[in-house]
């Protein structure tokens, strides 16, 4: 398993336009712009984070913590942070690009689906989170629309993205700062109690639930319902959507999604589970049922991001970045990367949070306070 490893170093730049070529807009936010660069020397494309050093101001620990984290992860399933550099009043984050469209865009568009492609999504997640957790990391806000697909392939791998609200557990010492988003969040979270990355398996556990039945487990308009669902641990594998379901990847889910944060599963007790592990996830094609209600219950306009749709494939396609990239490129469904939202192009560097305009407001329980 990868461990530790030395991050990007820190590096001076007179002008960083003589190393990158700079090319469209991706997102803009409240302190950082996204921009799509090819490296002048490799011609390799990136996602650039341009941060204003002077809107940093008052913020600089919120930067400093995902920097610490980038710093430390190495990762195939996790988007990358390459290099740092700083430059006159900016600080460039240098990100790996990640092109391949949102997790709901992908099963939506596929024609056949099962619990087997579920299971093979939620192991890399789990060795991915595994692998975060061994480090003392806590992601604290793993959600569909922050796994992205690495490119365009069928056989894509997906990639861990937004490390904006992570952060490095204190040995003998227990997190206690309410963040998350609404639906995935645990329990311990919304009762205000200290908690751990324990966290982390009960939101894979909520992701898994929504990848076998399209919907999520817990859903209110009114976000004190919404809470106190999720408090109690109260939800259901409804009929009919849940009929063609095998008992396994329901035994799976009820091991996360576990109210006490001492029974719940470990991302190592999870990959060692037979739904992940062995053989009992069903190859039926329940396609029809999921993707119906993905369209029904996540609609494009409720996740929408800030991001220019069509630089990154305009790029792509001037480029020349492979065949099987650019041929899928040139159809409706493909021709957009869409995003980590599922609205935008998967353009994505580590932190969507500060590089896209706001989503709606947290409530106060959740707000982040980094």
């Amino acid at each position: 398993m990868p461990g530790a490893v030395e991050g990007p170093s820190w590096k001076q730049a007179e002008d960083i336009g003589d190393i990158y070529d700079f090319r469209d807009v991706l997102g803009t936010g409240a302190f950082s712009e996204v921009i799509l660069a090819e490296d002048k020397r490799t011609q390799k494309l990136v996602a650039i984070k341009c941060i204003a050093k002077k809107a940093l101001e008052g913020k600089e620990g919120s930067m400093q913590n995902e920097i610490a984290v980038l710093h430390k992860i190495k990762h195939p399933n996790i988007v990358a942070l390459d290099d740092i550099y700083e430059s006159g009043g900016h600080l460039y984050l240098i990100m790996q690009l990640v092109s391949g469209g949102e997790l709901f865009d992908r099963i939506v568009e596929k024609g056949f689906y099962t619990e087997r492609d579920a299971s093979r999504l939620i192991f890399q997640v789990l060795d991915a989170v595994k692998y975060l957790h061994d480090l003392g990391i806590v992601h604290r806000d793993l959600k569909p629309e922050n796994l992205l697909y690495y490119s365009l392939d069928e056989d894509s791998k997906i990639m861990i993205s937004d490390f904006g609200l992570s952060k490095m557990e204190d040995p003998g010492s227990m997190l206690s700062t309410a963040c998350g988003t609404p639906g995935y969040v645990a329990p311990e979270v919304l009762a205000q109690k200290p908690y751990s990355k324990a966290v982390d398996c009960w939101s894979i556990g909520v992701i898994a639930y929504i990848l076998l039945c399209g919907y999520p487990p817990f859903y209110d308009e009114n976000d004190a319902k919404l809470f106190e669902q999720i408090l109690k641990a109260e939800y259901e594998f409804d009929s009919p959507y849940w009929d063609d379901i095998s008992d396994s990847a329901k035994d799976f889910i009820r091991h996360l999604m576990e109210k006490d944060p001492e029974q719940r599963f470990t991302c190592e007790q999870a990959l060692q589970h037979p739904w992940i592990a062995g053989d009992t996830a069903l190859d039926k094609n329940i396609h029809q049922s999921v993707s119906e209600q993905i369209k029904k219950n996540f609609a494009k306009s409720k996740w929408k991001q800030a991001f220019n749709a069509t630089a990154v494939v305009r790029h792509m396609r001037k480029l020349q970045l492979g065949t099987s990239q650019e041929g899928q490129g040139q159809t409706a469904s493909h021709g957009e990367l869409l995003a980590p939202a599922a609205g935008g192009p998967v353009a994505s560097c580590c932190c969507r949070d500060c590089c896209v305009e706001p989503g709606p407001e947290l409530p106060p329980t959740l707000a982040p306070q980094l």
